[in-house]
């Protein structure tokens, strides 16, 4: 009788495109999305909490691929094998989608305009690569029902805010703004309106906002017969001819030294398209509302080639970009980029209700950002660990769990050694890898005397690398104190490091 075959022991290993946060990580997003949550709070935004999983066919035309609806999301249809299949589900995409649905759902119970802010993770079945990742932290805020671009410069002064909250400091960034109607006009002037022109149009939308990686001669050609990479591939144009090309280009360069220059230069491009003049007169609005609310060139400007990727952007469109130089892989020097954006979206509603609803807010990429901050030096790449108590005699335990309580109670983070206690020195490893500042330690005499001892482990790591006997002597890294001076003389310790 031949045997069973044995189960195979699964794989420990994440999917692909996937990945774990350990301990700093998940406590430095946690604390930088308080800092944000906060002044979304302050700018009168509500929180929302939406559910992880969507109808396919509210994510609608904005999958990558409406056809194949499990392409681009992470999808699947309820009973399947059923004689009468369920909905197509997937994973969100986005929170903005989910945003349009929970209105269009709850709007006879919602205020209008309804401002809320969002923030969780969001799922692309999408090839992964170096730092892309198929699940990733958005943190977005909106403001649906209003139509006026007060809403717009709003959002753009929040997310200035935003960042100057969380430690990049003015003049590491800027917030870019632009109007999808300007671009429009423009588009028109080009010869570039009506529904036959929408394969290039779009051709023409994506060259624009490859300016920053292909330069100006990269996105003239895609304007016209089209561009060969680096690898041979071939890629179409847009099929413009030069006077058209000409007015496109002419839109990239038109940022002049201050907003007001901008926006002229802008309305010579537009000549007397109607979309186009009227893009123009709300990019002017925001400049002048922001300049009023302190928010100047130096934090916010208006800059014609941002156009965000996105189709369903109908209005002012913005991104947040950081300025600071690092190393790329190769070593080579370039800025860090973009790590937030976002835009008035007025059709998204409209899916759902027939109606048109304005809406407009912002997304702020929360790995990027936090990438940035280590970037720049203003992120520990190890938080403080617990105090640690270790353990002299198990008989004792009752001791160390009240050293451990008093110490809770004062506000200060600690544990007692849960391991195997016999081997003293593996509780000093096992603070050290914990990243540890302080270990207590009370053997019987301590206990007899009602002492303890207190060791400096920030210190005694300084001692071992590089200090001199003399500093050993000034400051040692362990002493006794009496135990009733736990609580005092751990936080001093602490208060040394911080």
């Amino acid at each position: 009788m031949a045997k069973p075959k044995k189960t195979p022991r699964p794989k420990a290993e994440t999917p692909r495109g996937f990945r774990d946060y350990f301990g700093t990580e998940v406590t430095q997003r946690a604390e930088m999305l308080a800092k944000i949550a906060g002044v979304y709070h302050r700018y009168g935004f509500d929180a929302l909490e939406s559910a992880g999983v969507e109808k396919v066919e509210a994510l609608g035309k904005f999958l990558p691929d409406v056809d194949r609806p499990n392409e681009g999301v992470f999808a699947w249809q309820e009973d399947a094998e059923a004689e009468k299949p369920g909905d197509w589900l997937a994973l969100r995409y986005d929170l903005t989608a989910p945003l349009a649905r929970v209105y269009a759902q709850h709007r006879n119970e919602l205020p209008t305009p309804y401002r809320r802010y969002a923030m969780g993770p969001v799922w692309r079945n999408e090839k992964p690569g170096p730092g892309r990742f198929r699940q990733f932290y958005q943190c977005d805020a909106d403001t649906v029902g209003a139509g006026s671009v007060v809403a717009d410069a709003e959002i753009c002064a929040m997310l200035s805010d935003c960042l100057e909250e969380v430690g990049i400091e003015r003049g590491d960034y800027i917030v870019r703004v632009n109007n999808r109607k300007v671009l429009n006009g423009v588009l028109e002037v080009a010869g570039l309106s009506g529904d036959d022109k929408e394969n290039a149009r779009g051709i023409v939308l994506r060259a624009i906002d490859k300016l920053d990686r292909l330069g100006v001669d990269g996105v003239r050609a895609l304007l016209g017969a089209g561009r060969k990479d680096d690898s041979g591939d071939f890629t179409d144009g847009a099929g413009l001819d030069d006077a058209a090309a000409d007015v496109v280009m002419g839109f990239m360069d038109a940022k002049r030294d201050d907003g007001a220059a901008t926006c002229a230069r802008l309305r010579e491009l537009v000549g007397d398209s109607v979309v186009g003049l009227e893009g123009v007169a709300e990019l002017e609005t925001i400049a002048e509302l922001l300049s009023a609310g302190g928010y100047g060139p130096d934090r916010i400007e208006i800059d014609p080639s941002v156009v965000r990727g996105l189709g369903y952007y109908t209005g002012p469109v913005y991104e947040a970009e950081l300025t600071f130089e690092i190393k790329d892989e190769k070593g080579r020097p370039r800025n860090f980029g973009s790590v937030a954006g976002g835009g008035r979206y007025d059709d998204l509603v409209k899916r759902f209700t027939g109606q048109e609803v304005p809406a407009t807010g912002v997304s702020i990429g929360v790995d990027r950002l936090l990438a940035a901050l280590h970037a720049k030096g203003r992120m520990d790449t190890q938080a403080e660990g617990p105090v640690v108590v270790t353990v002299m005699d198990k008989a004792r335990m009752a001791d160390y769990q009240a050293m451990v309580a008093e110490l809770r109670q004062a506000g200060i983070r600690a544990e007692v050694y849960l391991g195997n206690p016999k081997n003293f020195g593996n509780q000093l490893k096992y603070a050290d890898k914990r990243g540890s500042p302080v270990a207590i330690i009370e053997g019987d005499e301590e206990h007899q005397n009602g002492m303890i001892q207190i060791k400096d482990l920030v210190l005694g790591a300084k001692i071992a690398e590089n200090a001199t006997l003399e500093e050993w002597r000034d400051r040692p890294s362990q002493y006794e104190v009496p135990r009733a001076d736990l609580v005092t003389r751990v936080r001093e310790i602490l208060e040394l490091y911080r």
